[in-house]
């Protein structure tokens, strides 16, 4: 008896035709003028991130095992003592339909209380499902640590399945859910706009010295006088007015301010998890020859049975047999370089090079100074 085991080690698949390897590309268009809160935001003007621990209960059987996720059983003994009921001591409550959570929100900036929040709640511990349970009070903290909301409801879960006989099916992910307005606020984020004299920032999302020169011209020319300077690449000093009213309408006008941003810098991103080439419009390539060709190792195992004869008093042995071959494919020089998107494009395409390939070669390229563009591999 003989079997046989082929396997190849770093070999990778090469297209057939035409595109030899999958990217997403921006083409760059002219930059065009943009609205101020496209580009920037006022200092203080963010959403606050709220976190709790609740207890999730009417689940069908599909809750936490206390055994193995004892926290759950501590839970909710600390919380019916909170309502006035004792548990003896040593009782081991083997419930299923409770499932110990975090609570998850956002809470937008000038939230006041009685407003609601939508909630994300997640198992913990080792439910099945929360499909059906209730979401019990549960307090929501800031980073301070202060209470800022209530949460509570039922919980939509978008998941679902089934199992029986051995067999299991399940549609999604079945361990969250959400629940709309889930959440009421009752504390608010103090936050005072203007309050250091009518001073205001708005912070640019990005770091360029060119934007924010432009931002400080467009608004100073809304205004027709000087209310705007930039104190470094991202942030600009405004000079609101003192009263609320005024301000608010103030910081209207910036938001609708006009201002047509710099060009980003050239960029080329690398998803080594994924093979994804991402290029903006501004990527070139000087003039380089580039030659691509892949190593394989092959090895052939090949497995054999020898048996004596039926009175030969022999033993069954099996033996093995291996043969390993190293193959390199060939590679010519390829000259490469374009001055625009499309022109670089076409070069990398003429290499016929797999993601994984391309990814080398524009390591290699950036080395040797052809590619002029930023290098981020994420």
């Amino acid at each position: 008896m003989m079997t046989g085991t082929r396997r190849a080690l770093g070999a990778l698949p090469r297209l057939a035709s035409g595109l030899a390897f999958v990217a997403m590309i921006l083409l760059a268009l002219p930059a065009q003028a943009e609205r101020l809160r496209e580009l920037a935001s006022f200092a203080g003007v963010r959403d606050n991130a709220l976190v709790g621990y609740g207890l999730v209960v009417g689940l069908d059987g599909t809750g936490d095992r206390t055994t193995q996720a004892p926290f759950t059983g501590q839970s909710l003994t600390n919380m019916l003592s909170q309502l006035g009921i004792t548990v003896p001591a040593g009782t081991n409550m083997q419930l299923r339909n409770v499932a110990a959570v975090m609570v998850t929100a956002e809470m937008p900036a000038f939230a006041r209380p009685g407003q609601n929040l939508d909630v994300v709640v997640s198992s913990v511990g080792n439910a099945d499902s929360l499909r059906g349970g209730t979401l019990l009070m549960t307090p929501l903290k800031g980073a301070d640590g202060s209470v800022y909301a209530l949460a509570q409801g039922n919980l939509l879960v978008g998941g679902a399945g089934a199992a029986a006989g051995g067999s299991s099916v399940q549609v999604n992910q079945q361990g969250g859910g959400r629940i709309a307005n889930g959440a009421t606020v009752e504390r608010e984020v103090p936050l005072d706009l203007g309050a250091n004299g009518g001073l205001l920032e708005l912070q640019l999302q990005t770091d360029d010295f060119g934007t924010a020169q432009r931002a400080v011209s467009a608004i100073n020319q809304e205004f027709g006088r000087v209310v705007a300077s930039a104190r470094n690449a991202r942030v600009i000093a405004l000079d609101g007015p003192l009263d609320p009213n005024a301000r608010v309408n103030f910081m209207a006008r910036v938001e609708n301010v006009q201002v047509t941003p710099t060009e980003e810098p050239a960029r080329v991103v690398l998803n080594s998890r994924t093979g994804s080439v991402v290029l903006n419009g501004q990527v070139a390539l000087r003039r380089a020859a580039v030659a691509q060709g892949n190593l394989s190792i092959v090895i052939d195992s090949d497995v054999d049975v020898s048996q004596p004869n039926p009175f030969g008093n022999g033993q069954t042995v099996v033996t093995q047999d291996a043969e390993i071959s190293i193959q390199q494919q060939p590679g010519t020089l390829k000259v490469v370089e374009g001055a625009d998107l499309m022109e670089v494009v076409d070069a990398l395409n003429s290499l016929g090079a797999t993601p994984n390939d391309l990814m080398s070669i524009l390591e290699a390229l950036k080395e040797a100074g052809s590619l002029r563009a930023e290098l981020e591999i994420i």
